[in-house]
């Protein structure tokens, strides 16, 4: 998920993820008030094509069972009871559909990652509009939200085996995206998420012993990064991982290992369309690096066979050179006191997960130590003769063919990534 300029084409303006918070996007009313509207993410729900994965997914029913829940909440207390069970519950459920556990109930193919993002909306929008008979403050509401996103997305679900570090079953963490641009093309699918969901909770064999992958997904939305949220999820983990890496979506026909990440938002719409443009807000801005590295065994990674895709080493970037005001770009890396324009994984939110893990990472302590960065993923595209958002398909056997390739091959970096990093180590 990032903007790489035109050189790829109209789907890679894009191709990072953020997250916008459900707290800034439409804030509730004071208890008395009417209910706030949905956002803009969530009235795409109204089109035929979210519907339609929905129902062929045997999802459709998520939302409005959520809705009943609520329904019988008659305190703020078992209303986030209920919040936090069905969030917790979708997840799995996603997890499971994918990973081949229980029926699919759906013709839909099991690897699909956009069940769970259209199902997750159909949530948020129902908790966004609910008018309980109990006073529900904006506060409480907020709080509300950010459970079930919480929930929904893996993140309070993140179950490390007790060993690691060298010592039985390494601990690996993986972040991926929701589909974004849905504006120019609803049906869209994030490689990223499906990732995520088929590999969380599995083991992956390396030559330096098993390795236990955990995930979660985030949001496409600018400001829920503001708030706070990769670092939320993140911190409690990452002294206690053996390696780790953000994913999403990139450039057409290939991986990239991102080598540099930019202090820098280029203000590509995200999915409730809001911009921004500024530097990337964190807390102690005073330390705040224009650049952050990979830690990840970038050479070992793309020396490998692990796909049909080609991985590279990306170390382009783009500046603003020490004296200049005019952003240059940099084939080999940023030069010292440069001001970020774009990293290697340009300007979106891809960039940003993978600044602020680096970033997180460092004042941590763990630079030295923690093998850790970006993966970009090739394009997601539909099959040949299926090109037209208007008038096609939600699958083919083409998608579906590169989805399950994308995911087969991000699984065997991963393991070179593990096999390599504990060769480091030794």
């Amino acid at each position: 998920m990032r903007p790489i300029r035109v050189r790829i084409g109209v789907l890679g303006l894009a191709l990072v993820a953020g997250l916008a918070a459900p707290t800034a996007a439409t804030a509730a009313p004071e208890a008395g008030g009417a209910a706030p509207a949905p956002t803009v993410e969530e009235r795409r729900l109204a089109g035929e094509v979210p519907r339609e994965i929905l129902r062929r997914s045997g999802f459709a029913a998520v939302a409005p069972a959520f809705a009943r829940g609520l329904g019988r909440a008659d305190s703020y207390r078992e209303a986030r009871r209920v919040v936090e069970r069905e969030g917790a519950a979708l997840w799995r459920r996603a997890v499971d559909r994918v990973q081949g556990r229980g029926p699919a109930r759906g013709d839909l193919s099991r690897d699909d990652d956009r069940p769970l993002y259209w199902a997750r909306l159909g949530m948020t929008r129902e908790l966004r509009t609910w008018e309980p008979g109990f006073g529900l403050s904006e506060r409480q509401r907020a709080a509300l939200l950010t459970e079930l996103e919480r929930t929904s997305r893996g993140q309070t679900d993140l179950r490390l085996p007790r060993d690691g570090h060298g010592k039985g079953v390494k601990r690996v963490l993986l972040t991926g995206f929701d589909p974004f641009t849905l504006d120019r093309d609803i049906r869209i699918s994030n490689p990223s998420g499906a990732v995520a969901l088929a590999l969380d909770g599995t083991v992956i064999d390396t030559p330096d012993g098993p390795a236990r992958v955990e995930t979660a997904v985030f949001p496409v939305r600018w400001a829920d990064f503001a708030e706070g949220t990769v670092e939320r999820a993140l911190r409690p983990y990452l002294p206690r991982v053996d390696l780790f890496t953000t994913v999403s979506q990139g450039r057409v026909g290939r991986f990239d290992v991102e080598r540099t990440n930019g202090a820098w938002r280029g203000g590509f719409p995200d999915n409730d369309n809001v911009s921004r443009t500024e530097t990337v807000p964190v807390a102690d801005p005073a330390s705040q690096p224009q650049w952050t590295t990979t830690t990840l065994p970038y050479a070992a990674i793309t020396a490998a066979d692990t796909g049909r895709f080609p991985v590279y080493d990306n170390t382009s970037v783009t500046e603003i050179p020490a004296g200049g005001d005019e952003p240059v770009v940099r084939p080999d890396g940023p030069t010292p006191g440069s001001t970020a324009r774009e990293g290697g994984g340009g300007n979106y939110l891809s960039n940003e997960i993978a600044y602020r893990a680096t970033l997180l990472r460092d004042r941590l302590g763990l630079h030295g130590t923690l093998p850790g960065g970006h993966v970009h993923t090739p394009v997601l595209q539909f099959g040949a003769g299926n090109t037209d958002p208007a008038t096609g398909a939600v699958t083919d056997p083409g998608f579906v063919r590169n989805r399950l390739d994308i995911v087969a091959q991000t699984r065997a970096i991963v393991g070179v990534a593990v096999s390599a990093a504990g060769a480091d180590r030794d």
